[in-house]
């Protein structure tokens, strides 16, 4: 599984769809709940995006 998850395509996906659902969260669900997901999936990008900087040629 480690190798899939270290792969760049995985990588750009985990980094943009996350971003995405981070930036979308706090329209679409209301309250603290919208808040605590924009801050979860937010976490879950910037730790792919740090991965693919680490990673990088």
């Amino acid at each position: 599984m480690k190798p899939l998850l270290s792969s760049r395509p995985v990588l750009w996906f985990l980094f943009l769809f996350n971003l995405a659902v981070a930036a979308a969260a706090p329209l679409v669900v209301d309250g603290n709940q919208g808040v605590m997901t924009s801050v979860g999936m937010g976490a879950v990008s910037l730790g792919a995006g740090v991965s693919l900087l680490r990673t990088r040629k």
